[in-house]
């Protein structure tokens, strides 16, 4: 990355992370959630986010296909691969149905044996605040649904990989490069859902929830997953315009509501 490029990530980084903390919707952060004690099926809280959570799937499937049609044409992935998408996008489309489990706690997760169903953590349904946060999560589910028992998309999820350790440094294979690419799916997702639904709020606030989850102070990976910083690090490396959108667009609103004494403002 040039010097101008980096800078504008750790701006966009910063954009994310200071949203996370005004935005009264904001997601929580992972290591927040962790903290916390589990939550029943039928708390009010689990309930609210598990009713968002159905909601939004049909359009969340809607542009999580759109946004793997996208970056699979980004990375020069042409006709030949077409079958595969295609089979991706028929598995996308049999999900029905998000599932909430309590031990789960702040994951979301799919089982290939159950492919029409979205499991989430209680903890993670009540910590996703807002319609972009849960529509990310979502779309990064779907990802992993969309890539199948086979692993289908491996080709598609190594240059993502490829890509994003060449800007950062970072080492991204085997099951990181997977999650990385499910989040750069959901945050196209949310980017194209920002786009078409235009809002009173800023951009960078409706843009940063797509993420912000990863705004911890605790910043630990694994063996499956970068740290939470990283992964927004990487994500945002291999996405210019997010990084350019979440920048310039921090105090802008791209629909100012109308007041009762200037109805047509």
């Amino acid at each position: 990355m040039t010097p101008e490029a980096r800078l504008l990530l750790e701006q966009a980084m910063d954009a994310v992370c200071t949203q996370q903390k005004l935005d009264p919707q904001s997601n929580i952060p992972i290591d927040e959630m962790q903290a916390r004690p589990s939550l029943p099926i039928h708390s009010p809280e689990a309930e609210e986010g598990l009713a968002r959570a159905q909601r939004v799937l049909p359009l969340a499937k809607t542009l999580m296909i759109s946004a793997l049609q996208q970056l699979a044409v980004e990375y020069g992935f042409g006709s030949s691969y077409n079958v595969r998408i295609q089979q991706a996008i028929d598995r996308v489309r049999s999900v029905s149905r998000v599932r909430p489990d309590v031990d789960s706690r702040d994951n979301a997760s799919v089982f290939l044996t159950r492919p029409h169903t979205i499991t989430f953590g209680t903890i993670f349904l009540s910590g996703l605040r807002s319609d972009e946060g849960m529509i990310g999560v979502l779309a990064h589910e779907l990802m992993h649904i969309a890539d199948g028992n086979a692993d289908s998309l491996r080709a598609l999820v190594s240059a993502v990989s490829q890509k994003a350790s060449a800007l950062t440094g970072i080492d991204i294979r085997g099951q990181r490069a997977e999650e990385l690419t499910c989040d750069l799916i959901g945050a196209m997702a949310v980017r194209a859902y920002v786009a078409d639904s235009p809002s009173y709020e800023s951009v960078t606030r409706r843009l940063a929830r797509s993420v912000e989850h990863n705004c911890v102070d605790v910043d630990e990976g694994d063996d499956d997953h970068l740290s939470p910083r990283n992964t927004i690090r990487a994500l945002l490396a291999v996405n210019p315009l997010l990084v350019r959108e979440l920048v310039f667009n921090r105090q802008e609103r791209i629909q100012t509501r109308p007041t009762r004494d200037n109805p047509d403002r």
